[in-house]
């Protein structure tokens, strides 16, 4: 006798066998009990969730002669035929290979004729969304009043693209993805009685695997039992047979990146070319795996967009906190280039690794979000109490903690410095709005962002100082920076921020310097020396 898969010879004999899906089995279990069965049904929902299954149980729980609790016997003739395959009362058609409008006529024609035995004749119409339009509406006038001995049930994995015309005829049931505890309680099952020795962790990884979808877990468990026939399945040797990666190293390349650590990024690739993982599969992963992030980052419940189980997006919230979405959205932009890029290369392993330098290296990038990534890392590097100073000799250093109680050592004697330190002399006056300005900074950068998040963070990297006419002079030293503002639309918005702390009219003059140059050493920054420094107000 030929071998039968592992997610057809366990598929569910009984709504009792069903797992995962309680909302939908014990709803029509009382429909069938009570008598109140519909006579249209649309089941949605990702792949291996249930929908065929529970369609054919419910085919047989109607045409049932003796019915227990809403659940098929399962041995009186009715449901012995629909088991078999051989009952005439149970018509299943694939739409897509069955999509047009003579394949629906031909339904039509056929539902004139009441069933020779049992109570139903019940059509299952799988991947209903490929149907064309045609045959959509061809159907339309049946599925609203069908014989009362006809019952259709309609599956698809892509609602959307059902019409409005044939939900609103239909009783609509969205089958959910499977908890990773649910997959492998199963698979738990299964191997016990298939009398397969395998580990707990293998299961799990099994379970995460499947993504929600208890076919795929008992297809990749099939596979891996005729792989290790006879011997243990363990963690490392169901990884070997999938070839794939999980998403915890993701999780951990992605935490590499973060901390900008080359080494982690490069020694984590090489285990994963050691264990065989395909490299061009493993950059879509791994931009999807960004993707997703992206999304859940950027809504309040992206759980039925990112496409992956509950456990995974509890991780995936998790890891996010620590995100910022420019910086997610370089990262996308790096690996989705990469992915139209390697499928030519005969040097996979070298593109990835190049773009893992770039991912952790910004600097080396002068594209304006990798110009975003670097402002993150020196805001991060700030919050942590790390403050950057430049000396006379353009050298640059760290300095953290003396620099806590607002005092900086002067230059010459004490300080160790190899010149001394000029000290930034303010005008002899500076006008009252320009000061207000100046002290409520962080104020217009808050007040900037709820019109223009984009704008609030490009003018973080702005340093505001004193102009020709004592006007509100902006220096920056990227010159995407000064672009973006100059621009007549951002500057209005930064000026209408302004102009609503100061309450005056300010004019506001933008200038591009160096960072290397004497100009920026000697360039006041208004919000720095303001609160140290007695200012002698205009008339």
């Amino acid at each position: 006798m030929s071998y039968t898969a592992l997610y057809r010879k366990f598929r569910p004999q009984s709504f009792v066998d069903v797992k995962g899906q309680d909302h939908i089995v014990t709803t029509l279990k009382n429909q069938i009990k009570s008598n109140r069965v519909g006579h249209a049904y649309l089941f949605c929902g990702t792949r291996g969730t249930g929908k065929t299954t529970v369609a054919k149980l419910l085919a047989k729980a109607v045409n049932c002669e003796h019915p227990v609790d809403g659940n098929p016997c399962n041995e009186c003739s009715m449901c012995q035929k629909i088991n078999q395959g051989i009952s005439l009362n149970v018509v299943e058609i694939d739409a897509a290979s069955n999509n047009g409008v003579d394949n629906i006529r031909e339904i039509i024609d056929e539902v004139r004729y009441s069933p020779t035995e049992g109570n139903y004749k019940v059509y299952i119409i799988d991947e209903v969304h490929m149907l064309s339009t045609g045959a959509f509406n061809a159907l339309l006038k049946t599925l609203e009043e069908p014989p009362h001995y006809v019952m259709f049930i309609l599956a698809t994995t892509e609602v959307h693209k059902i019409p409005v015309t044939i939900l609103s005829r239909c009783q609509r049931y969205d089958f959910r993805r499977l908890s990773i505890d649910t997959i492998a309680e199963r698979i738990r099952e299964l191997t016990e009685i298939e009398h397969v020795a395998v580990e707990d962790k293998a299961i799990r990884y099994i379970a995460k695997a499947a993504d929600g979808a208890m076919r795929d877990a008992l297809s990749l468990l099939d596979q891996c039992i005729a792989f290790y026939f006879g011997e243990e399945l363990t963690y490392d040797r169901v990884l070997e047979v999938l070839g794939a990666v999980d998403v915890e190293t993701f999780a951990k390349m992605l935490r590499f990146i973060q901390a900008n650590d080359v080494l982690g990024c490069i020694q984590l690739l090489e285990e994963l070319t050691i264990l065989g993982r395909d490299l061009a599969q493993f950059t879509v992963d791994f931009t999807w795996y960004l993707r997703n992030l992206l999304l859940v980052k950027s809504m309040e419940d992206a759980s039925e967009l990112v496409e992956v189980s509950s456990d995974n997006y509890a991780v995936m919230q998790q890891m996010v906190e620590t995100l910022d979405t420019s910086v997610l959205m370089r990262y996308i932009r790096i690996f989705s280039e990469l992915s139209n890029q390697i499928r030519y290369s005969s040097q996979k392993r070298v593109m990835i690794e190049v773009a893992l330098i770039k991912l952790c290296k910004p600097v080396m990038e002068r594209n304006y979000d990798s110009i975003l990534n670097r402002l993150k890392q020196l805001e991060d590097a700030v919050q942590n109490g790390v403050v950057v100073a430049r000396s006379n000799g353009g050298q640059m250093g760290t300095r953290a903690g003396d620099g806590a109680n607002g005092q900086v050592a002067q230059a010459g004697g004490q300080s160790g410095c190899a010149g001394a330190i000029k000290p930034k002399v303010l005008p002899e006056a500076v006008p009252e709005e320009i000061m207000k300005v100046a002290k409520s900074w962080a104020t217009v950068i808050n007040k900037l962002a709820l019109r223009n998040q984009l704008a609030a963070t490009v003018m973080k990297n702005a340093t505001p100082s004193l102009g020709n006419g004592n006007q509100l002079l902006l220096v920056f030293h990227e010159g995407l920076d000064k672009t973006y503002v100059d621009k007549e639309e951002h500057m209005a918005e930064i000026t209408e921020a302004i102009n609503e702390i100061v309450g005056r009219q300010i004019q506001i003059q933008t200038k591009l310097v160096e960072t290397t140059s004497d100009e920026a050493d000697n360039m006041i920054d208004l919000t720095k020396v303001i609160k140290n420094v007695e200012i002698e107000y205009e008339d």
